[in-house]
């Protein structure tokens, strides 16, 4: 499934819109809470899938019956751009653990670059659900290798996977390589530069919401 908010009008496009402005990007703050908003509708939306077991609630005046999740997903991030939407998406799944990856874009001579992945730090993954989140979908290719380093180490039961903007280029590598996951998307936009950066995209996520990496 691929879950494009660009094609229903909510107040998210207005988050994704100041994403995107360069002016509104000159104050980082509002950059990574945007981002962090942003996670927040989708942790929302992804709640609406999950499975809920009914328990009853204590009220001053009686018994209600409510709906609680049946088991609370873990909520991962690739370092360092995707630390505030993981923020909005703990602050919807308040009692979820989190797991974090290190990957990164390492240029080669040529010009050409790899993607290099050092770390994971994660709770069990075991017959868990996971919702991965980084903010831009460009080539896919540190998405999929990170998804598939966490499958490979855990029988996960359900992936979804989170991006403010994707490339179609991305989605078509993910959907290939990753063909069970769920895609949650801001927007997709059709061109990447020659340095594979998404256009009109917003620019470096990770460089715009902590500063410019030496």
């Amino acid at each position: 499934m691929i879950f494009d908010l660009s094609k229903t009008d909510s107040i998210a496009n207005t988050f994704i819109a100041e994403l995107r402005d360069e002016v509104i990007q000159k104050d980082s703050m509002r950059f990574r809470k945007n981002l962090e908003r942003l996670g927040a509708f989708f942790a929302y939306e992804i709640s609406k899938t999950l499975v809920y077991t009914e328990i009853d609630t204590q009220t001053p005046l009686g018994i209600a019956k409510s709906k609680v999740l049946s088991q609370q997903p873990v909520l991962a991030t690739i370092l360092r751009a995707g630390i505030p939407m993981q923020q909005g998406l703990l602050s919807v799944f308040d009692q979820a653990e989190a797991a974090f990856i290190t990957a990164y874009r390492k240029t080669k001579k040529s010009g050409d670059f790899i993607i290099q992945m050092e770390h994971i730090s994660a709770p069990d993954l075991e017959d868990k659900t996971v919702i991965l989140v980084d903010p831009m979908l460009a080539t896919g290719l540190s998405m999929v290798l990170c998804a598939k380093e966490l499958i490979n180490r855990y029988q996960i039961k359900k992936l979804h996977i989170i991006a403010a903007i994707a490339s179609t280029e991305g989605v078509k590598h993910v959907r290939a390589n990753l063909p069970k996951a769920d895609l949650w998307l801001g927007a997709i936009d059709e061109e990447m530069t020659s340095k594979s950066y998404i256009v009109p995209g917003l620019g470096d996520a990770g460089d715009l919401a902590y500063g410019t990496k030496a």
